[in-house]
């Protein structure tokens, strides 16, 4: 086969695959998926990944951007928040392969124990989900050793997405945690 050839196969590689794996943008596009919608399948998909937080430091990856006036007199520093941006990845270490970020907020939001309230949005940016999104919203008992949250949401391929996702820690300490999740996740 000649270079010309070769180039030529990648080039339409390149150019195609991006098409074969994604859904249509725009409102247009959209609206032509919704027209389809009756006769869609749905389908479950199962995710597993681990999602890095580092709280202080020079990888540092959640920023405090609130508090309110009595998070420091609080056990459980209610009404503290953090804004996060944290690499998704296949393995607990760090430096496996990133498929994504986990990115959102979480705030401190009991009395009583330490429960986050949690806005979380996996944007997976590798891989046949790439360009695609999950959206979170609910609490976070931190300190179960198993936690379960719902998914309320997709773009991409998980379009109208609802599922549940469950937490553990993997790892914690001052500065950092790595948690695993585990997803099952219906959509069309």
């Amino acid at each position: 086969m000649n270079i010309e050839s070769v180039v030529l196969m990648l080039c339409t590689m390149i150019i195609t695959i991006p098409w074969a794996q994604s859904v249509s943008e725009g409102p247009k596009g959209v609206e032509e998926w919704f027209k389809e919608l009756p006769v869609k399948k749905q389908k479950i998909t199962k995710l597993h990944f681990y999602f890095h937080d580092t709280t202080t430091g020079p990888r540092q990856t959640a920023f405090q951007i609130a508090e309110s006036n009595i998070s420091s007199t609080t056990v459980t520093q209610f009404g503290r928040t953090f804004m996060f941006d944290n690499p998704l990845t296949v393995e607990p270490d760090a430096r496996s392969m990133r498929i994504g970020k986990g990115q959102g907020f979480f705030g401190a939001a009991s009395f009583e124990e330490p429960r986050f309230l949690m806005n979380l949005n996996f944007v997976f940016t590798q891989g046949k989900y790439n360009g695609s999104t999950l959206q979170f919203l609910g609490t976070n008992p931190i300190l179960h050793r198993v936690r379960e949250m719902s998914i309320v949401g997709g773009t991409g391929v998980f379009r109208l997405a609802r599922g549940i996702a469950t937490a553990q820690t993997y790892f914690l300490n001052d500065t950092s945690s790595i948690v695993e999740y585990n997803l099952m996740v219906i959509h069309y």
